[in-house]
């Protein structure tokens, strides 16, 4: 699809909208972009999609951000660190499963999830929000436990992305995965589209370790992983701000 396809099947997304009962102003082509992707350049199908993100999004995130305060306790287990940008400009978030256990709170673990892809995908921004954003995740089951396992926290995390965050994940790499959860993982894999999987990479040998590394570089890769980089607790990452 050329620029003039792309900008002739967007103002008919535009328009598939408006029959709709919204709108799409303040939203740029680059955002429009990412809905049509996800409903294979479908214009109906694509404003249905984001109708559905902004019905979701007025309700669920009312004032636009998840602060800090409404997910102290998910953020006080030190799971989830934010690095730099990959080779490409994406923005490397790493979760530690030793770290995480199944929460009591469904609401506020959603809002732990929201808060933590906004905050990522913001960390990209230079200057302003372009739209077409991405970001590279780090699933880590380094000496995980059974009292770790969270396959709805998984799926409840991946849906997300696929619904509200459509074209926002460029790569996921699950490294250091114990035998016991391959089950685990194929209970997951039910509830996720062909296109998220394809973008899961299970890190089993060398070749696909120095794919870790080549992809996301050795200068936002933490040591740990191959890399240079510390790693940096996603509460203690300072968003730059945004151009009026």
């Amino acid at each position: 699809m050329d620029q003039n396809q792309e900008l002739a099947v967007v103002a008919q997304m535009r328009e598939s909208v408006q029959k709709l009962g919204s709108s799409t102003e303040g939203y740029g082509d680059q955002t429009l972009m990412r809905f049509l992707k996800a409903r294979s350049k479908d214009p109906e199908k694509a404003a249905k999609m984001f109708v559905e993100w902004r019905k979701w999004r007025d309700e669920f995130v009312p004032q636009n951000c998840i602060l800090d305060s409404e997910v102290e306790d998910e953020l006080s287990a030190k799971k989830i660190y934010l690095q730099g940008l990959s080779r490409k400009g994406f923005p490397v978030i790493i979760v530690k499963g030793n770290k995480h256990f199944p929460s009591k709170d469904q609401l506020q673990f959603k809002k732990f999830v929201v808060h933590l892809l906004d905050k990522t995908i913001a960390s990209s921004f230079q200057g302003k929000e372009i739209g077409n954003e991405k970001l590279i995740g780090i699933l880590d089951l380094q000496q995980l436990s059974y009292k770790n396992v969270d396959a709805r926290g998984l799926i409840t995390g991946f849906q997300f992305l696929q619904s509200y965050y459509p074209e926002r994940l460029a790569k996921c790499y699950i490294v250091h995965m114990p035998g016991f959860f391959v089950r685990v993982w194929r209970l997951v894999s039910r509830f996720l589209d062909k296109a998220t999987i394809e973008k899961v990479v299970i890190v089993m040998n060398e070749e696909e370790q120095r794919e870790l590394v080549r992809d996301i570089g050795e200068e936002a890769l933490p040591e740990v992983y191959g890399g240079k980089a510390k790693l940096v607790p996603i509460q203690d990452v300072e968003l730059k701000p945004l151009n009026d």
